[in-house]
């Protein structure tokens, strides 16, 4: 069986020279962050930097708990290809933006990501993240990766990556996609290119021989 290579997203940036440093690496994905953040951005930034990512890269804005108008605002000023809640948002507040979306997952115990998929029918994906309910992720933690369980929808997996854990991580999550951004940096919203490159190599050079139930192909 043929296994898709595991997708890679970059998040946080806030530097136009990181985005394409990160783009020449070849992430698959990059995140921008709207909410409050060592790593938040403008839109105006945001634009700059969306403008140095090719069209075969996925740009991810990441929200919290904010008001419906200033999601709007941002989708309306800023060309990006999914959103990415990690509030307490229902998922009515998820969907009116016309664009698919993630929902991040504080992992508490082996029960988080299940409800989750309940309660997130139309998510394109779950992000599962060390993060405490309600915060924002980004905290450089590793949750108990024993906690996560097939589902049926893509598991993006975050919660301190990096180089040095992402090939266990896979092995044992068997996620569509790590998600990375303390693991690759040199202060918060600075990315290090060799730790980027690094992060890259060690997940391309990662090989699963077993099925994987969460590596969907996403839509």
């Amino acid at each position: 069986m043929t296994m898709s290579p595991t997708r890679i997203k970059i998040c946080g940036l806030t530097r136009v020279r990181d985005v394409r440093d990160v783009v020449a690496a070849g992430a698959d994905a990059v995140g921008f962050v709207f909410t409050r953040s060592p790593r938040r951005i403008t839109c105006e930034q945001a634009r700059r930097l969306v403008a140095q990512v090719p069209a075969d890269v996925l740009r991810i804005g990441l929200f919290l708990d904010q008001q419906r108008s200033f999601i709007e605002n941002v989708v309306n000023s800023v060309s990006l290809d999914m959103l990415q809640f990690h509030g307490s948002e229902p998922e009515t507040d998820c969907n009116p933006f016309g664009l698919p979306y993630l929902k991040a997952v504080a992992m508490a115990d082996d029960q988080s990501a299940l409800k989750a998929e309940q309660d997130f029918p139309a998510a394109a994906g779950l992000l599962l993240d060390s993060h405490g309910v309600g915060e924002r992720g980004g905290s450089g933690r590793v949750f108990d990766w024993s906690l996560s369980r097939p589902l049926t929808k893509p598991v993006w997996l975050a919660g301190g990556l990096n180089a040095e854990n992402v090939a266990q991580a896979i092995r044992v999550v068997r996620p569509y996609a790590v998600d990375v951004s303390t693991g690759v940096e040199s202060g918060p919203g600075i990315k290090d290119a060799n730790l980027v490159s690094d992060f890259i190599t060690a997940v391309r050079q990662h090989k699963s021989d077993e099925p994987n139930s969460n590596r969907e192909v996403f839509q």
